[in-house]
């Protein structure tokens, strides 16, 4: 049986290490609390941001094909490209391409302590790495935060950029800074579609890695339309656009990028905290069971050395009787 001391020495470790979990858990929930807000307040405005894109790329390839097929009678085939051009139809950020160079965004964390965050984050994005690159894919990755990092040089994977110091101060520059670094691929035509891996953010409980198409802006915001998750009653509706589209679209879809890496990287923070706030509170309750468990051994054992020593008294005293 361990030693009174050694026991003693057990306990107090314990309960220095829960005092540490404790404050993690308090700050955790207190940095939670905000991110949820600014992840409610930008929601609705990166979502219709999205339905605006979506809304005037599809006008713009409707107009476009209904000039062409009227040129198609009256022999004014410049015409209609001319209008196509205009309407910003073939806005550089929009074209689809055939995917045989991706670029993952991964987003990950610059510390631990916040459950299988990480290894989540991590594990899809290579198992996304590994089935694009073996259909003939050539797959690059960008990667923000320490634990992704560490993770993929260790496998070796084509890391592509690195961006650190996101985390520090999350903000819309911040954002901007992430969006101009992989563009600048992108537009040079050395990557034909972008990918952002994260983690969605549902509830301090739970917490969904999603695979989002980032770029091109018009196929990603069509695909996200399709699957209904941003659907809303004026998606359809039609719109009067002035100077035009392709004056809006040059605003608009460098804004919907900004405002979708933004989005991203909030719904990565609170994820990172609610999983922070999970892990440190199940810390909490592990340290207080075994500092009960090792309480109670050491009554044990002191209750073991008190009758031992009066067992040595009773057995001197009866020796001195006779």
């Amino acid at each position: 049986m361990p030693s009174l001391k050694s026991i003693r020495k057990r306990i107090s470790s314990v309960k220095s290490t829960q005092k540490i979990t404790r404050a993690m858990k308090m700050v955790a929930g207190a940095k939670l609390n905000k991110a949820q807000q600014r992840i409610t307040e930008l929601r609705p405005y990166a979502v219709k941001v999205q339905e605006v894109l979506w809304q005037i790329t599809r006008d713009a390839v409707a107009a476009s094909a209904a000039e062409a097929a009227a040129a198609a009678g009256t022999g004014a085939e410049g015409e209609a490209g001319a209008f196509a051009g205009r309407e910003g139809a073939a806005h550089p950020l929009l074209v689809t391409r055939p995917e045989r160079r991706v670029l993952l965004l991964v987003l990950t964390s610059d510390r631990g302590l916040c459950g299988a965050f990480n290894t989540n984050i991590n594990k899809r994005a290579e198992r996304e790495w590994k089935s694009r690159t073996e259909a003939g894919q050539e797959v690059q990755l960008a990667i923000i935060g320490r634990k992704g990092r560490d993770y993929f040089n260790r496998r070796n994977a084509p890391v592509l950029e690195y961006l650190p110091g996101v985390w520090d101060k999350l903000s819309l520059e911040t954002a901007q800074a992430v969006g101009a670094k992989i563009l600048a691929p992108f537009n040079k035509g050395e990557i034909d579609a972008i990918y952002v891996v994260y983690n969605e953010f549902k509830s301090a409980i739970t917490q969904t890695v999603v695979v989002e198409k980032l770029l091109p802006a018009g196929g990603a915001a069509q695909e996200q339309a399709d699957a209904g998750d941003h659907a809303s009653p004026g998606a359809a509706a039609e719109f009067l656009y002035e100077p035009d589209k392709g004056a809006l679209l040059e605003r608009l879809v460098p804004m919907y990028v900004d405002i979708s890496i933004l989005r991203a990287l909030y719904e990565s923070m609170a994820s990172e905290l609610g999983a922070k706030l999970t892990a440190m509170d199940a810390a909490n309750k592990n340290a207080k069971e075994m500092i009960d468990t090792l309480t109670l051994e050491y009554n044990k054992a002191r209750q073991a050395a008190i009758t031992k020593e009066l067992m040595e008294i009773i057995g001197g005293s009866e020796a001195l009787k006779e």
